[in-house]
């Protein structure tokens, strides 16, 4: 066990590296940066350019240096001889968003709690409801119950996710008198927490809860049912009936069980989603979360700000990965670590 944790952890790291060293040069790759489209912005709206301020931004964030040495400045930061002198995104600085004039850690603060209370409460939602439905149209195959709830899983499937949010902000707001768009109402925005602002926060977040978890409730209703009506048809199954085991008992102890390996592989598609959250969808419903942030920045280029962003999601990735697979191991004993090495 141990030995398997410190062969995935030495896997871990060069991959970061190499993952580190491709979104920074997917960001680069589309010609001029976040000065020259600055630059462009300001002629066409007839502005005088300051060249000699834009040579010196260019000069202070490292823009004209190549690109071998932006990345090195991004990743280690600034060194004299062997010691450090600051940033680098191994040390924790995330750089400096140039269109936010501000250091990237205080661009994504608020945002990123936003997001993961969103995502948080998203993936609850999924697992609650798509956990016992699934259960029910296994066991209940080809019934009333199985007819209805694949109907609608399907129609969950298929329904767009921005018609769904715009289809609920129009029902919320005539039924309930919610304000479209936002978490908030707009007298608690940047004012400190309180219990108004909290109840405020709950009044809206149901709506893009619903919108954002229900087309994975349907994919993971649709999954779960499937791997467990296979369980449920092995010879291990109707040996446990033939031996009288009580019929609760023997779902829950083998099939079951086994059958939970979808909910504990998507821990590694999970943790990014909890910081990237459904960028259509809060677009859409302008929510103030971390999806718009991330897509603004795409697009003007903010490089810093973009590259933390995809860094992060996808150190998270690695982790969940790590993460999902340790528990894989410990839920299905079919699964061993040296499985591949011992044949």
């Amino acid at each position: 066990m141990l030995r398997y944790l410190v062969q995935r952890l030495f896997v871990m790291i060069p991959t970061l590296l190499v993952i580190s060293f491709l979104v920074f040069a997917i960001i680069q790759a589309p010609p001029g940066d976040f000065l020259e489209s600055m630059i462009a912005e300001q002629q066409s709206r007839g502005e005088n350019v300051n060249t000699e301020k834009i040579e010196f931004l260019r000069h202070t964030y490292g823009l004209d240096q190549p690109f071998y040495l932006q990345y090195l400045h991004w990743m280690f930061g600034t060194w004299d001889g062997l010691q450090h002198q600051n940033g680098g995104l191994i040390f924790g600085d995330l750089g400096y968003s140039f269109e936010h004039n501000m250091p990237v850690t205080d661009v994504i603060g608020d945002a990123l709690s936003l997001t993961v209370i969103i995502s948080l409460a998203s993936v609850l939602f999924v697992w609650i409801i798509s956990f016992p439905i699934a259960v029910y149209s296994a066991t209940h195959q080809y019934g009333l119950g199985d007819y209805i709830f694949t109907f609608l899983g399907y129609i969950g499937l298929a329904t767009p996710s921005f018609l769904l949010a715009l289809v609920l902000l129009y029902f919320a707001n005539v039924q309930f008198g919610t304000s479209i768009g936002g978490l908030l109402d707009p007298q608690y925005i940047d004012q400190p927490w309180s219990l108004g602002k909290l109840a405020s926060l709950m009044e809206h977040m149901w709506i893009p809860v619903l919108v954002i978890g229900l087309p994975g409730t349907a994919g993971m209703i649709r999954r779960l049912r499937a791997n467990l009506l296979d369980e449920l048809n092995k010879q291990y199954v109707v040996t446990g009936r033939a031996k009288g085991l009580p019929p609760f008992r023997l779902l829950v102890k083998y099939p079951l069980r086994i059958s939970l390996n979808p909910f504990i592989a998507d821990i590694g598609s999970l943790l990014p989603e909890l910081i990237s959250g459904s960028v259509v969808v809060s677009v859409v419903m302008s929510l103030p979360i971390t999806g718009p942030i991330l897509l603004q920045a795409l697009r003007s280029q903010d490089m810093y700000l973009a590259g933390s962003f995809l860094m992060f999601m996808a150190g998270l990735t690695v982790l969940g990965i790590f993460v999902s697979d340790l528990a894989l191991a410990m839920l299905d004993p079919r699964i061993r670590f040296g499985a591949g090495g011992s044949r």
